[in-house]
């Protein structure tokens, strides 16, 4: 079905097209207190929507070998920064600490993920998409490493700094963990990094300042 609908609308000659396949870290499970996720490593998602992820991949990759479509992919972390939805963690902490509501951190709060500020995440989509070796996929990552409750801290930290000097860590609320909720991802990123140029240039501490700053404004608090 694939392969019909783009032949349909490329024709015959791919030869200058290309297709980006974006999918994520969760696609390889949980890892251990230390390490990273290669490119080459088995995938073993833990739950329906990494299982789901994982499966495009293969379906991907197989039409690539089966019928030469030309199909890049990457797998990256998590993503933050302006426009994110409301649902996430960081948009959510910032709304409901700005109306005094509990912020709700499943489990223990200490499951670790890597925070990618998402400009970065866009240059180097652009660049797999453009010079990326076709039938490859390539981690993004930004090598900083936080649990959800040191992003929540931290937030809270800020706000109160900036904005609001009555919040308080009291805001917190820790809730039933989620289902098949891996402990840990972290990505390695030398082959992207080597083979197309691409690292990402915005500290954590800028981006989450320019998040929150964009918030304010969004909520016409700045």
């Amino acid at each position: 079905m694939l392969y019909h609908t783009i032949h349909n609308i490329w024709g015959d000659d791919i030869s200058d097209k290309r297709i980006l396949h974006v999918s994520t870290d969760e696609v390889y499970g949980d890892l251990e207190e230390s390490g990273q996720f290669m490119e080459n490593m088995p995938l073993h998602p833990n739950n329906p929507y990494s299982a789901s992820k994982a499966g495009g991949e293969m379906v991907a990759i197989a039409y690539h070998k089966t019928y030469g479509l030309p199909i890049v992919q990457t797998r990256c972390s998590n993503n933050f920064g302006p426009y994110q939805h409301e649902e996430k963690l960081i948009p959510k902490c910032i709304k409901n600490c700005l109306n005094h509501k509990k912020i709700p951190v499943y489990g223990d709060g200490q499951n670790i993920r890597e925070w990618l500020f998402v400009k970065d995440h866009c240059i180097a989509m652009d660049s797999v998409l453009l010079t990326g070796e076709l039938g490859e996929v390539y981690n993004i990552g930004s090598h900083h490493e936080m649990s959800a409750l040191q992003i929540v801290t931290t937030i809270l930290h800020y706000l109160k700094e900036h904005v609001d000097s009555s919040l308080s860590m009291d805001l917190i609320e820790f809730t039933e963990d989620r289902l098949g909720h891996d402990k840990r991802y972290a990505v390695n990123t030398e082959k992207i990094e080597r083979n197309l140029g691409w690292a990402p240039k915005t500290d954590f501490e800028k981006g989450m300042a320019v998040t929150i700053d964009w918030y304010l404004k969004e909520y016409g608090l700045r």
